[in-house]
């Protein structure tokens, strides 16, 4: 039945390769994304606060604040690959306008 659904559609009537059946498998729709999105950003922010807070403990601040700090930075900045996928966020980052402020974040 699939096979005459996409001959009606006008797709080719060959099977899909394993790579395509892969790709469909694996695609999330645009509500997943955006609850992704959404989940990862808050992680980010809430680990930047908690960092932040606890830069004032004597002793283990530091150590405590780089650690969260740093999730937070790295949750932020992944919960856009939801949104567009990380291929093309990588690609948007290194493009010559914004590659001197990547190259400062990632140091």
């Amino acid at each position: 039945m699939d096979k005459l659904k996409r001959v009606l559609r006008g797709q080719d009537a060959e099977e899909p390769s394993a790579l395509a059946e892969v790709i469909d498998a694996t695609s999330l729709s645009w509500g997943t994304r955006v609850k992704g999105f959404v989940a990862c950003f808050a992680i980010g922010c809430l680990c930047s606060v908690l960092g932040s807070c606890l830069l004032w403990i004597p002793r283990k601040g530091l150590i405590l604040f780089a650690v969260f700090y740093t999730l937070g930075n790295i949750s932020s900045i992944g919960s856009t690959a939801f949104l567009m996928g990380p291929m093309r966020q990588l690609k948007k980052m290194f493009e010559p306008t914004r590659l001197i402020a990547t190259v400062v974040m990632l140091v």
